[in-house]
């Protein structure tokens, strides 16, 4: 696998200004073929933390599931060894990149549940500006099902986090996050970026851009792994809720605004063999 994969000063820029770009080939086609094998893996053998995000009617199944890397050789591999700790340290501009988590999503063929517009960080148990997620399909994605952002949106409010079937609010109180806006119904106010994707492809997001996604068509089936990195400034931000993933015990070893410095999020850039 590459270790490295250098990406233009155009790349970095569209990231810090429009919190997502598209990223072409990033992935060879034995990565692709590795991080399948770890897909089926992890849907053959789905931990504690999954949850079907779908309606018991929906002719489909959105599956999802988090933090599984340390069970599942294909995900480390992909995870530590590809191109993305490099590309992650280049679009973060960080030194260091730590793994955060690795998250599953899978949407059958026919499935009809959206994931609604959303940001990612307000889930999660640290603070910080530099981040990256990768949005990684093992297969190809129509235009009409990608994931699709709000540009800029990460330069802007926390939007209230709330549970995509049923809309509740079970991490901020109510009212003390903005609640978000009719996206769709203003496209002039809220320019959105989608691209259609090949395996091999990915999209790389800030934690803060608001995205979401449609459901998927007739024979249309949707793998896609996400992973997560965090870069210089990230820091343990212990919320007084269970976030979503959780990582228990972590506060017990971690105190509030130290760095991540855990085994559940190992420094992947520099690579640690290579450091002096």
């Amino acid at each position: 696998m590459a270790n490295s994969h250098p990406i233009s000063p155009e790349t970095i820029a569209g990231y810090v200004e429009e919190g997502a770009v598209v990223l072409r080939g990033v992935l060879s086609p034995a990565d692709v073929q590795r991080l399948q094998e770890g897909i089926e893996h992890n849907l053959a053998h789905l931990s504690p933390l999954a949850l079907v995000a779908s309606e018991p009617d929906d002719p489909g199944r959105f599956v999802e599931d988090f933090c599984t890397w340390q069970n599942n050789p294909a995900y480390r591999d992909i995870l530590q060894n590809s191109a993305l700790p490099h590309i992650a340290a280049q679009l973060m501009r960080s030194d260091t990149v730590r793994l955060y988590h690795d998250h599953l999503l899978v949407k059958e063929a026919d499935t009809r549940q959206p994931t609604p517009w959303h940001q990612d960080q307000p889930y999660y148990n640290v603070s910080g500006r530099q981040n990256v997620s990768f949005w990684i399909p093992v297969d190809r994605v129509p235009l009409v099902s990608t994931l699709r952002f709000v540009a800029g949106s990460h330069e802007g409010a926390w939007y209230m986090p709330r549970t995509f079937r049923d809309s509740q609010a079970k991490w901020f109180a109510e009212g003390t996050l903005a609640e978000l806006p009719a996206i769709d119904a203003d496209p002039e106010r809220f320019r959105q970026l989608g691209w259609a994707l090949e395996p091999g492809d990915c999209v790389a997001f800030h934690m803060l851009s608001l995205h979401a996604s449609s459901g998927t068509g007739p024979g249309a089936r949707r793998r896609v792994f996400s992973a997560r990195y965090l870069g210089d400034d990230a820091r343990h931000a212990p919320r007084p809720w269970r976030t979503s993933p959780p990582f228990a015990g972590l506060s017990d070893r971690l105190p509030d605004g130290s760095a991540l410095n855990d085994p559940l999020f190992p420094l992947v850039w520099p690579r640690p063999d290579r450091q002096p």
